[in-house]
């Protein structure tokens, strides 16, 4: 026992040592890391902070479109004429659906003045409804981009964020194999905190990419199904104004 105490001692000081050594965190490596490094973790804190706040927005978006678009489609089934529909719709601005049907009653007030004021009422009809179909087609294409918008960015996010990333991990590792070259020591010690604080930008990077990710599918398929009330919506508007008013 004598014999293993003696040398046990500057042995448990020398692993002691380094444990205690090791006490810099995520903020500590940022700030000690490279200029390139850093620049890298600006660009991917920039695009975290951008996702973010498109997902506030676009959250907030997506529940007054669907609940103006329920309650717009509970007003069309009840009232009795498009009059009432059209002067109750110009509350609901954020209802697709309701915009939809805006962009069809006006077109189809159109027709019928030209119908009630014209002499050939043949070739009206005949052209009639493929106007108003494409007049809500269009309203349609209008709202579809305007739920879509930021959209982009989460797609980019998500895909160009783990490379850039991985370019700020690429960078400072070199940077750190090249201080080998100005120290005497070429253990792990003397590149190891050089590849900590690279490595950070690979975290970075995953920590905007994940959420980007997550929020565009989610996103993708609300509009999904707000596109698909207001293909349904567009086809029966279409067939109550071809039986009803372009006969």
């Amino acid at each position: 026992m004598g014999v293993l105490t003696a040398p046990l001692g500057p042995l448990l000081g020398e692993l002691a040592a380094p444990a205690a050594g090791v006490q810099d965190s995520v903020l500590d490596m940022i700030a000690g890391s490279g200029p390139v490094v850093r620049a890298v973790l600006f660009i991917l804190i920039g695009f975290s902070v951008g996702c973010w706040a498109i997902a506030l927005a676009k959250t907030l978006e997506m529940r007054r479109a669907r609940r103006q678009s329920e309650r717009f489609i509970d007003i069309f089934w009840d009232a009795k004429n498009l009059a009432t529909i059209h002067t109750a719709s110009g509350d609901l601005k954020e209802s697709p659906v309701a915009q939809i049907f805006r962009a069809g009653y006006q077109e189809l007030q159109r027709i019928m003045k030209a119908k009630r004021s014209s002499t050939d009422e043949e070739e009206i009809d005949l052209g009639g409804i493929a106007t108003v179909q494409r007049a809500v087609q269009r309203a349609r294409t209008q709202e579809v981009t305007r739920l879509e918008r930021g959209l982009t960015f989460l797609a980019t996010t998500s895909s160009t964020a783990p490379f850039i990333g991985l370019f700020g991990t690429v960078w400072g590792i070199m940077t750190a194999f090249r201080g080998l070259s100005t120290t005497t020591s070429s253990s792990i010690q003397a590149v190891a905190p050089g590849i900590a604080e690279a490595l950070i930008a690979t975290a970075v990077g995953l920590a905007a990419a994940i959420p980007a990710v997550v929020m565009y599918n989610r996103f993708a398929r609300q509009v999904r199904v707000l596109t698909a009330e207001m293909d349904g919506f567009t086809s029966e508007f279409l067939n109550i104004a071809e039986r009803h008013f372009l006969k």
